[in-house]
């Protein structure tokens, strides 16, 4: 059994593969169940499609934090991280595609004196 972590914003997803047919479980709940968009489902399995792998592995997620396309985000970079421990042939297609590139950006504090991080209150002239 392999892991790996991936983190995208708040969302923080742990993830182990093993050797099996294919079934993915996010949280003890199946793919389709817990993620229930179309396009978040195809984020999340993304490393496992472009190295041929979704048939090979049984892979088991934890995830928490954030909404679900960051969730999505932080589950895409643990499966890749995982693959990439498990077998290093997978590395250049990986890269390629832009699955191991960690997507550091979060949200900007609020500041004080301002209603948000960047907008500021309405200037009053008189």
């Amino acid at each position: 059994m392999t892991g790996g972590v991936g983190r995208r914003k708040s969302s923080v997803a742990r993830v182990w593969i093993k050797p099996g047919k294919g079934e993915i479980t996010v949280n003890d709940r199946s793919l389709q169940e817990y993620f229930c968009t179309q396009e978040t489902q195809a984020d999340a399995v993304k490393a496992l499609v472009v190295c041929s792998a979704k048939s090979l592995y049984n892979v088991k997620v934890n995830v928490e934090g954030g909404g679900p396309c960051s969730q999505a985000g932080a589950v895409r970079l643990g499966i890749a991280r995982a693959l990439l421990a498990k077998n290093d042939g997978f590395k250049v297609v990986l890269r390629e595609n832009g699955l191991l590139t960690v997507d550091s950006r979060i949200k900007e504090r609020k500041k004080p004196g301002q209603p948000g991080a960047r907008r500021k209150f309405q200037f009053v002239k008189r």
